[in-house]
């Protein structure tokens, strides 16, 4: 096609960018289209034709379709082509979810995406996208970064664009992340997912595959809490990634197309289908994966090993064969792959001792990296890994040491414990672990964007009940000399034994003198100790490695009744009243936190304890 003189300038100049054959600019309220299109206006009752998916390997192969009819203003600004299929696999699976993206081919011209389907559905009955809005995501402009990483990918048929836009991703509400929990944040995630996917609706999206393998039961079971919200149908399907020989080197429409969210010894991998490739980037499933906008998530060539069938929903068994490309951009009508994208992952690494002739206690696998994904991930496999290897019916207590990697910021480390009483932990206990509630602080963190660069796990496992629970607790003394050490005697109850006690001594300050103390006997991984709320991601980062006091202790406190302040990091304890108007800005808001403070005395057990107690103890003034 030759250009006119004026709009050769314009391209020459790099005023404008040439287009591919056939792709007209796309203006406000405009559709995007090709000579291989066929426009939604000319899509009628009774049309025939045909579309491309996998039924086994990697070759796409058709099967024939049949229009039912259009129906209109389906989604915002969408309609949806519904059709019948048929094939002699689809006569027994119905609708199957994984065939998302098949493109469907009316007078041999693409019309759109097989997409949606209908629960428990008795006929192949599917709704079909239109092409066209897949063709708007398609063109869409992307930022060169997101959260600080470099997409740098081409658009269709162009070359690389040079604008320098970085695109922050939102923390999606989730407020002060050093109080991060992936329970809320999978709430909030979903929540945001129901506004743009009701689920009352009888049609909904063909629900995307999420084939898991090396995973237990009871990780698929929280991997389906986490993620079913968002439209992911987690399914034990095994596949841990790699390449085979002989894989297609390249996406073509109408083949198998994987996001890898977990590979290595777990994975765990959304299947769907291409529908269309042009240049660097195609368009895929024809619905969105998660609605997430512009990300980066790995993505890799499919083998379809089976079409299950199922009266609930059928769906596609695959694996991937061959890492190609990342996911730029996940929107209402599809997703985009780029084949020369490359998405950021986490390298993890667990290893679990303590376990007598266990023979591979080692594991290693890469987790996207995403705000949302990773923290979940990492909660799904450090519970599998513990799951698979402790399946016993008996005590086991468990501590684990995290090491974690932050760009520019060093490693963290962090330790979790627990106790599994008469049998395996469930892996539900990890969502709130603190090398989980770290990982997540950091990603979603308000000031800049953080990379984790890697997390290696140390697992020790004991086969006992390793808890100390308090019976009681009582003041040697009921009054104590300003000044002057308030005793206390413990009592701990073990599993099993005689009861245990322990006399501790808590230093009283004088200036307490004449008033009656509540001493709070807790748990030491119950305690937080205080810190100075962060206004920085290095600030944060250091409070994380102190998120509570030593596991095994007990925590003495009471409160001083002295006022103390945080600013920029640092804490100033037991200041004199006149301290707070000192420090108090008369011309700025900015300025330092006044909190009550109180005195905590730390005490290391040999065991984890359970219970809480509080004792008064009158604080006598010193007779002059």
């Amino acid at each position: 096609m030759r250009l006119p003189t004026w709009l050769a300038v314009l391209v020459a100049l790099g005023v404008l960018l040439p287009l591919p054959l056939g792709l007209r600019r796309a203006e406000a309220g405009s559709a995007i289209t090709r000579s291989d299109v066929l426009p939604l206006e000319q899509v009628h009752r009774g049309m025939k034709g045909y579309g491309l998916t996998v039924f086994q390997g990697t070759k796409p192969e058709r099967f024939d379709v049949e229009v039912i009819d259009v129906l209109k203003n389906f989604r915002p600004r969408q309609d949806l082509i519904l059709i019948k299929t048929k094939h002699p696999r689809l006569e027994v699976a119905k609708v199957v979810a994984g065939m998302s993206g098949s493109p469907i081919y009316l007078n041999d011209k693409m019309v759109g995406a097989y997409a949606y389907g209908w629960t428990f559905g008795a006929e192949p009955v599917a709704g079909v996208t239109p092409i066209q809005n897949m063709l708007q995501d398609l063109v869409r402009p992307l930022p060169d970064k997101i959260d600080g990483w470099p997409l740098r990918v081409l658009p269709p048929g162009g070359k690389l664009a040079s604008n320098e836009l970085t695109l922050p991703r939102p923390s999606r509400g989730l407020g002060d992340p050093t109080r991060y929990d992936l329970r809320e944040h999978a709430s909030r995630v979903a929540a945001q997912r129901a506004v743009t996917q009701p689920s009352d609706t009888p049609l909904r999206p063909v629900a995307t595959p999420l084939l898991v393998g090396g995973l237990t039961s009871g990780a698929v079971a929280l991997a389906k809490d986490l993620l079913g919200p968002l439209g992911l149908e987690p399914l034990q399907a095994g596949g841990g990634g790699g390449t085979e020989p002989g894989a297609p080197q390249r996406y073509e429409d109408g083949g198998a197309i994987g996001v890898q969210l977990i590979r290595g010894d777990m994975s765990a991998m959304g299947l769907g289908t291409v529908t269309r490739v042009e240049g660097d980037r195609l368009v895929a499933f024809g619905h969105p994966m998660m609605e997430s906008g512009v990300t980066a998530l790995p993505t890799a060539i499919g083998k379809v090993l089976w079409f299950l069938a199922s009266d609930m929903r059928s769906f596609k068994i695959g694996m991937p064969v061959r890492d190609v490309g990342a996911l730029v951009n996940d929107r209402q009508a599809s997703i985009v792959v780029s084949h020369g994208a490359k998405a950021p992952v986490v390298p993890v690494s667990m290893r679990i001792r303590g376990v007598p002739g266990l023979p591979n206690a080692n594991w290693n696998f890469q987790i996207a990296h995403e705000k949302f994904m990773t923290p979940s991930f990492v909660a799904v496999a450090l519970g599998s890994a513990l799951q698979a290897i402790a399946n016993e019916r008996q005590d086991i207590s468990w501590t684990a040491v995290s090491k974690l990697s932050v760009k520019d910021y060093g490693t963290l480390s962090l330790e979790d414990f627990g106790v599994a009483v008469g049998g395996t932990p469930e892996p539900g206990e990890f969502s709130r672990s603190n090398l989980v509630r770290a990982v997540g602080a950091i990603m979603n963190n308000p000031w800049k964007p953080a990379f984790i660069e890697g997390v290696s796990m140390d697992i020790e496992l004991r086969y006992s009940r390793e808890i100390l629970r308090l019976r009681g607790a009582e003041s040697l003394a009921p009054e104590v000399d300003a000044g002057q050490p308030a005793k206390l005697r413990l009592t701990f109850q073990p599993f099993s034994g005689p009861e245990v006690t322990r006399v501790i001594s808590v230093p009283i300050p004088a200036h307490l003198a004449g008033q009656t103390l509540t001493l709070e006997i807790t748990p030491g991984y119950s305690e937080e100790p205080e810190a100075a709320p962060p206004d920085t991601l290095e600030a944060m980062i250091k409070n994380l490695e102190t998120q509570t006091y030593p596991p095994k202790s007990v925590v003495v406190s009471f409160s001083t009744g002295s006022p103390a302040v945080s600013f920029r990091g640092l804490v100033a304890k037991n200041l004199p009243p006149s301290a707070l108007d000192a420090l108090r800005p008369t011309t700025s808001s900015v300025g330092p936190d006044a909190f009550q403070s109180n005195a905590r005395l730390v005490v290391p057990l040999s065991e984890f304890m359970v219970g809480r107690d509080k004792v008064s103890v009158k604080v006598r003034p010193v007779l002059r």
